[in-house]
């Protein structure tokens, strides 16, 4: 590939014989713009490039003296040390300052300092695209293009300028991460770090060392250029003592929890380390590493400008391992709503039907709140509170609401995609057993909700009439709850998807306030309380202290759930929306119910739509939360998964052979291995 330099090169040179003109920077824009490949993802055409601009630099006479002293001349025209110590590096004022400043520089840009040389990089590189063909260029490449820019010994004072710029920036990043070592809440993860001399301390010591060795030789020699630059071995050992510590920590966060300033922390801390090795490549390797070194640091300068006002970005970066932390305790949980055998098959029913009695009264409840003549919010509150604290009630006596299972489960399967344990055609038949397993869990829990919560609001409905000689529902509301449960004239299955969405939600929480407990110490901090102490005695503040830490989540979940149930059709109503959430549990009540209270006997064709639309709804629910937790559960741990085709397949043949393991349990474990076909056993 032919590209023609020759013009460049020779405007480079008329710059350099005007020494006190302001070097142009649009010479260095125009030549990226030539060797700028269509397909940033090419890396034929890249490598093709490059070489075009390694080969003209070769055979153009003067041409790399000219472009070298071009180059040299107008980075040292702007500001730097900035740029190399914060560029792409998370701001010390924490996340919701950074969430803040970023939202706000989206309506409002932030003013460009022209002085900065961040500003030549953003005029350089002016493409998003710029970052993925940079990363894209061969180490190979690199290293030719800048061992050809660094030949001789010419514009000497122009390369100390540079090193300078990068020292201080080195200095910075020393004393930042000493700082942030010293942070409280990063002391609190790992105590160990007040045990002995922290590496994070010693870090600075050794670069301080570093660098007051470098500005001796500097002032002894004119000629810094070419001699070798002092060790700075034990400096870069201390900064992989300090990755050390921050992997322990990423480790520990499965014990002790996370918070959302401990992982900005972390991720700031990563970036930081990360950085300071590069800088330190720069100034002391003098061999391939260097020119490799050079090639990163414009990569991910080019990267952080335009991910340094990025919202996506910084939720990115942080989320992770709150993410992580969130899924993982569910995931936890989810492992309890898996039935393996008779035994857990017919606890999950009973459990099941337990939560049928409460939801039938909770259900009735909401039908006797709708008579109050109220303000909308009093409404929304009236029926949270119904929702929540039967959800509540539900799991202190360790019963299932059926639907509460999918953002569980979906979370343990997961953790078991993460595990990756043996060949793929072994995970896959996992995944396929555990698919199944949970099918089938999932078909009892809703069979044992439904089929105590029918004949229990039937009951209800009658003992009603029977006593107050009135019916539950009047005629025209029995008609309009019996209509809203139709799937082709309401609104019944994307409010039904809502209350999916509601689900997925309450999950998440769940695993947040799971997290919290252990990282806020809420159990041992509530045996500590002196005023609860006095009022219950020890023993019991101790029992009642254990209960908190291992059901704060599930009770914080449900409370917020219900919250969620209770106020979506008044937030509809307020906002003038067709918002509103439609749960199997409850259509199933207020399917019977309706039945019972209309007058005449009900036609045939909306009992089917009616019943149709029940299980529908359920199905919906069911999806909904399904799907958004793995996906969530399955990007926080950094996991994809591409063997969906065959595990459907799988789960499919097996449906198709033994449809009676997806509705009642085997005699023995589960093994779907022996239905994956020998060819594919083979390949693996």
């Amino acid at each position: 590939m032919h590209i023609n330099f020759n013009d460049l090169f020779q405007k480079m040179l008329e710059q350099l014989e005007h020494p006190k003109a302001v070097p142009d920077a649009s010479i260095l824009i125009e030549l990226v713009k030539r060797i700028r490949p269509e397909d940033s993802t090419n890396t034929d055409e890249i490598h093709q490039k490059t070489q075009a601009l390694i080969q003209a630099l070769l055979i153009t006479p003067n041409a790399t003296n000219s472009f070298q002293g071009y180059l040299l001349k107008l980075i040292n025209h702007y500001k730097q040390a900035s740029l190399y110590a914060d560029s792409g590096i998370l701001s010390l004022d924490g996340f919701w300052n950074q969430l803040g400043q970023r939202l706000g520089a989206h309506f409002l840009p932030l003013l460009k300092d022209e002085t900065d040389l961040r500003d030549l990089v953003g005029k350089v590189f002016f493409l998003r695209s710029d970052k993925d063909w940079l990363e894209n260029v061969k180490d190979a490449d690199w290293i030719q293009l800048f061992q050809i820019l660094n030949q001789g010994h010419d514009y000497t004072t122009a390369k100390i300028g540079i090193k300078r710029e990068i020292i201080k920036a080195i200095t910075v990043l020393s004393y930042r991460i000493s700082g942030i070592g010293l942070y409280p809440e990063f002391i609190n993860a790992q105590p160990e770090l007040t045990e002995y001399e922290s590496p994070f301390l010693v870090q600075n010591r050794e670069i301080v060392e570093f660098i007051e060795a470098y500005k001796k030789q500097h002032q002894q020699s004119k000629d810094i250029a070419v001699i070798a630059p002092p060790d700075a071995d034990q400096a870069l050992v201390m900064i992989e003592q300090c990755r050390d510590v921050v992997l322990k920590i990423r480790r520990a966060t499965k014990r002790i929890g996370v918070s959302l300033s401990l992982t900005y922390l972390l991720s700031l801390l990563e970036q930081c380390l990360d950085r300071i090795e590069l800088l330190l490549n720069l100034i002391v390797e003098d061999d391939n590493v260097h020119y490799i070194s050079c090639g990163e640091l414009l990569t991910d300068l080019v990267d952080a400008h335009y991910r340094e006002t990025s919202v996506r970005d910084l939720l990115k970066t942080n989320s992770e391992l709150i993410a992580l932390q969130v899924t993982e305790n569910a995931s936890k949980t989810g492992e309890h709503y898996v039935s393996t055998d008779k035994q857990s098959f017919f606890g999950m029913y009973k459990a099941a039907a337990g939560a049928g009695v409460i939801i039938a009264i909770m259900a009735t409840i909401k039908i006797l709140l709708t008579r109050l003549t109220l303000a909308p919010l009093m409404h929304a509150f009236l029926y949270s509170m119904n929702y929540s604290l039967g959800f509540m009630f539900i799991h202190i006596l360790h019963f299932t609401v059926a639907t509460k299972q999918p953002a569980m489960t979906a979370a343990a399967l997961a953790s078991t995609v993460q595990h990756r344990r043996g060949s793929k055609t072994a995970q896959i038949a996992e995944l396929a057993a555990l698919i199944i397993n949970i099918i089938r869990t999932q078909f009892v829990a809703i069979l044992g909700n439904i089929s105590i919560a029918i004949p229990t609001a039937a009951l209800i409905t009658y003992l009603w009439q029977l006593t107050l000689h009135e019916p539950l529902l009047t005629h025209a509301k029995a008609n309009a709850v019996l209509h809203s449960l139709n799937p082709f004239t309401s609104l019944a299955i994307p409010h039904a998807a809502i209350a999916g969405v509601c689900l997925f939600l309450s999950g998440l929480i769940a695993g947040y306030f799971d997290n919290m407990a252990v990282y806020r110490k809420v159990g041992p901090r509530l045996k500590a309380h002196p005023r609860l102490k006095n009022l219950m005695g020890q023993e019991r503040l101790d029992k009642f202290a254990k209960y908190i830490e291992r059901n704060l989540g599930a009770l914080a979940g449900n409370f917020l759930f219900g919250i969620m149930l209770g106020s979506m059709g008044t937030i509809g109503f307020i906002l003038g929306l067709p918002l509103d959430i439609r749960h199997i549990a409850f259509a199933s009540a207020n399917f019977i119910q309706g039945l019972m209270t209309i007058n005449g006997t009900p036609e045939l064709g909306l009992i089917i739509v009616s019943f149709l639309g029940v299980l529908l709804i359920g199905l919906t629910n069911l999806f909904v939360s399904f799907s958004l937790t793995i996906i969530v559960a399955l990007r926080a741990r950094q996991v994809r998964f591409e063997q969906w085709k065959p595990l459907a397949k799988l789960v499919f043949t097996h449906f198709f052979t033994r449809p009676l393991d997806f509705f009642w349990p085997p005699k023995q474990p589960l093994q779907v291995e022996d239905e994956v076909p020998s060819s594919n056993k083979a390949n693996h």
